[in-house]
């Protein structure tokens, strides 16, 4: 199939992709674990062996150091990893938002599966807004994600979503990201990860000083054009071997979504302001830049290299107004 998300479930508008199943509000936790498709546990087996001398194959031996993970649903491997291996379970992801969806105000707003069950993520709104100039609206969310083949530690990270385009941002202070990693090869604690968690998202109103100064902030043609280069370039975005070519492609992207054919780039907080420059590097990325499937544009814009060039865009743009 033309994507690769096994399963989502979402409140609300339908996501840019079009894809998942759609829930009404206030849903218990059950009902999201089930339409998210993270209704299975993730199981372990040891690592067989079979040698083999002058055609005859040995009897079947194990690797004591590795063990195979796998879908106790469908029985399909996920990975091989260490013996080591903390693994995190789909509904442990879910089970975090419980008290917080509870007692403290979020609501979930998307879940689901990536990879065939390799990575799974929910995300929560937690109440926060600010409303920039023209109505601009931007909301706090959380993130929670992590996987089962070793590409990403269990990582939840403050996250802002501009309402006009769905663009996303990690909720950053000078360039650095505030999200919580906690690895693999230690057990994941909900309760200390939700501890330190509190002080990045109390950082929220520090953030949205930053985010109203970059819509203040008019720039020049020359101003705008260096931001796109240093921000796309082709080590931030890939050196494949047509590298610089990839390069000039994603600027003149990036440079029409500015100038007015990004969603929300006519509204007075990004017209001609660093603010729009920033989205218009968000929109790229979440939006715009090539991948080979919606499976992989998500990955790369939450996890991956797209989130790593919407950073270097985020500490682009404060330099403007350093």
């Amino acid at each position: 199939m033309a994507h690769e998300i096994h399963q989502m479930a979402y409140v609300g508008a339908a996501p840019w992709h079009g894809l998942g199943s759609r829930l009404s509000p206030n849903q218990p936790l059950e009902v999201w674990q089930r339409e998210a498709g993270m209704d299975w546990k993730i199981e372990s087996s040891p690592v067989y062996f079979r040698s083999e001398t002058e055609g005859v194959l040995s009897p079947p031996d194990t690797f004591p150091d590795q063990k195979v993970l796998y879908r106790s649903d469908t029985k399909q491997p996920l990975s091989v990893v260490s013996q080591r291996y903390q693994v995190v379970q789909p509904n442990d992801v879910l089970e975090f938002y419980r008290d917080l969806t509870a007692v403290s105000g979020y609501e979930l707003e998307t879940a689901g599966v990536l990879k065939g069950g390799r990575k799974f993520w929910a995300l929560a709104r937690t109440g926060q807004s600010m409303a920039l100039k023209g109505g601009d609206e931007v909301g706090g969310y959380l993130l929670l994600a992590t996987s089962c083949d070793g590409t990403l530690a269990t990582t939840a990270t403050p996250t802002t979503v501009r309402v006009v385009c769905n663009n996303t941002l990690a909720v950053s202070l000078n360039g650095a990201s505030e999200g919580i990693r906690v690895p693999h090869s230690t057990r994941f604690n909900p309760d200390s990860v939700k501890e330190q968690l509190g002080l990045a998202v109390s950082r929220w109103d520090d953030f949205m000083y930053q985010m109203r100064t970059l819509a203040e902030r008019k720039v020049s043609r020359a101003e705008a054009d260096h931001f796109f280069i240093q921000a796309l370039s082709a080590t931030a975005i890939g050196s494949a071997p047509q590298g610089q070519q990839t390069n000039r492609h994603a600027v003149s992207k990036a440079k029409e979504l500015f100038e007015g054919r990004g969603k929300g780039a006519d509204l007075t907080s990004a017209r001609g302001t660093a603010w729009g420059l920033l989205n218009a590097i968000t929109e790229f990325v979440d939006h715009e830049k090539r991948a080979r499937s919606i499976d992989y544009r998500i990955d790369s814009a939450w996890f991956g290299q797209g989130a790593a060039v919407k950073q270097r865009a985020l500490k682009c743009a404060l330099n403007l107004v350093a």
